[in-house]
């Protein structure tokens, strides 16, 4: 029967291809046996690259090896290398994808440890790895790409038109990070008042996670045009300012040595501080009450001033009372 023949002759290449998954399955165990976690001699790039697609590589091994060992009909044995064909190419671009995602978003981390990402950049870099992959399919399966680029041309034009807004917060977000002014982990404030890390810039919008663990969802159009201020760059140390007034008859002299000591006690108490960095004091002129005058320390990120200046002021209150200086 018909149906028999066709079970005889589809049998032995299924067995091949049971037989180059099982291989498939050791050989991903050895090489992964903990899972992600356990890599004993694989980095992630190379765990990005071989973990799902050993198994199904083993097994198209096993079905090409099937269709050049065994007697099969040319028309089964012709689909069944296209398939295998379509497969790999598929599994191969599907792996390069993640390859290059991972080292696009390796290198688009911050330097600073933040948990922050750059998924605009990730999946523009999968998709045009994945695109051509399905190109060369098409090509060596002797489809004409040429009447469907300009048929995607065309199309493309049409959503352009429509979907303007959309393609306008993509070109920004792209734009926003090719120009490397705001970075995935920088502590940004916006004009409108809004500040917090840059959590994630995707295609359409950025994520920006304040510090009270609040998320501001920023448009790229608009962040791209409007005035911001990074604290991360060009470096992320911050000066922390402190403005203090005493009255006309204190000893300026003394003021000032008691305040710097203070201040360097405070840096060298504090990890937040920067280590090696003077503090000093500034007066900066008459006021109505009294002299006023600026004690400058420096922190090692713009959320540290908070903490800076508050023991700051904690130990200056306890001093000038100790002394005898008194705060207008």
């Amino acid at each position: 029967m018909p149906e028999v023949e066709l079970l005889k002759d589809l049998t032995p290449p299924a067995l091949f291809a049971l037989a180059g998954a099982l291989l498939g399955f050791v050989l991903q165990y050895v090489m992964f046996p903990g899972g992600r976690r356990a890599r004993p001699w694989l980095g992630d790039m190379f765990y990005a690259i071989l973990r799902g697609p050993v198994v199904l590589w083993c097994a198209a091994a096993g079905l090409f090896l099937a269709s050049e060992v065994l007697t099969i009909e040319r028309p089964l044995a012709l689909g069944v290398r296209h398939t295998l064909f379509v497969l790999v190419v598929l599994s191969v671009s599907w792996s390069i994808a993640r390859l290059v995602g991972s080292i696009v978003a390796h290198f688009s981390r911050p330097l600073h440890g933040t948990h922050a990402s750059a998924t605009l950049l990730v999946n523009l870099a999968r998709l045009v790895v994945l695109m051509l992959g399905i190109l060369i399919i098409l090509q060596t399966l002797g489809v004409s790409i040429t009447p469907l680029l300009t048929a995607l041309g065309i199309g493309g034009l049409a959503i352009g038109l429509a979907l303007q807004d959309t393609l306008a917060n993509f070109f920004a977000g792209i734009h926003i990070l090719s120009s490397r002014q705001v970075r995935p982990g920088d502590y940004v404030q916006l004009a409108s008042g809004e500040e917090g890390y840059v959590q994630d810039v995707t295609w359409r919008y950025t994520t920006i996670r304040q510090i009270s663990n609040n998320l501001t969802i920023v448009p790229n159009s608009k962040l791209a045009t409007t005035t911001l201020t990074n604290y991360y760059l060009p470096a992320m140390e911050t000066a922390v300012l402190l403005a203090v007034t005493v009255p006309n008859e204190s000893d300026l002299s003394r003021v000032e040595a008691i305040s710097i000591e203070v201040a360097q006690s405070v840096m060298k108490q504090l990890s937040a501080s920067i280590e090696g960095f003077e503090p000093f004091l500034r007066f900066s002129g008459f006021a109505k009450p009294g002299i006023t005058f600026t004690i400058v320390i420096r922190g090692r990120d713009i959320v540290d001033q908070h903490l800076l200046r508050h023991e700051l002021v904690k130990q200056l209150h306890d001093r000038y009372r100790t002394e005898g200086i008194q705060i207008v």
